[in-house]
């Protein structure tokens, strides 16, 4: 059994150890407590860009459909088709991308132009069908359009979601103390699905003699 005097002389260094260990635990708590805060906003993000993927793909199906639809009656806009196919391509390729490297920013940039360039293509082919009054009598192709149309606005919806999903992640790792834990695991920030002016712009096409003519569906 210690005297008094060796339990005086103890007391100092439990009281420190104690202190010591009080604050590291302090420490791993709120270093667990902003990982996994960090970890949950990149999961909504993912989440997030997961449903802009839905979307995409269905407007990927929908256009080979639609193309297929109108090309009996548009024989003298071959060139519009076929642009429209090559835009569909190559969203499709840069979605590919996508899903090879998810997170990657220049690949999600890469695929919100393609999409954007697609999506510019549809609406000059919206544009085009209508100065055909037999497409606009075509069940299908109506029902095509309008399935395209809602398509687009679920897109606009989903992708309007990921970008705020995006910059509240993105202003977590800018802030302090949470830049601190980002940086020590390495978290990496997040890009905006939006689509550079160039890529959303309608190309001019020429159709009948007439000249250049353009649309706009919702944008990207």
């Amino acid at each position: 059994m210690l005297s008094a005097p060796a339990i005086l002389a103890v007391s100092p260094v439990l009281v420190a150890g104690i202190a010591a260990g009080t604050a590291i635990a302090i420490v791993a708590i709120w270093l667990m407590a902003v990982y996994n805060g960090l970890v949950s906003r990149r999961v909504r993000v993912q989440n997030g860009f997961s449903q802009i993927d839905v979307q995409l793909r269905r407007r990927h199906d929908l256009v080979p459909n639609l193309v297929a639809t109108v090309k009996g009656y548009m024989q003298h806009e071959r060139s519009t088709l076929e642009a429209v196919t090559l835009a569909r391509t190559a969203a499709i390729t840069a979605r590919g991308r996508v899903t090879a490297a998810p997170g990657d920013a220049m690949a999600t940039l890469a695929l919100a132009n393609a999409e954007g360039a697609l999506q510019a293509m549809l609406g000059q082919l919206m544009i085009l069908m209508e100065r055909y009054p037999d497409l606009k009598a075509n069940n299908n192709a109506l029902q095509l359009q309008e399935e395209l149309v809602s398509t687009e606005n679920r897109i606009a919806f989903a992708r309007q979601a990921y970008n705020d999903a995006v910059m509240t992640y993105n202003t977590k790792l800018a802030v302090f103390p949470d830049v601190v834990v980002a940086r020590l695991f390495s978290f990496a920030s997040a890009a905006l699905f939006e689509a550079e002016e160039s890529a959303r712009a309608l190309p001019s096409v020429e159709f009948n003699g007439t000249g250049p003519n353009s649309a706009t569906m919702p944008g990207m």
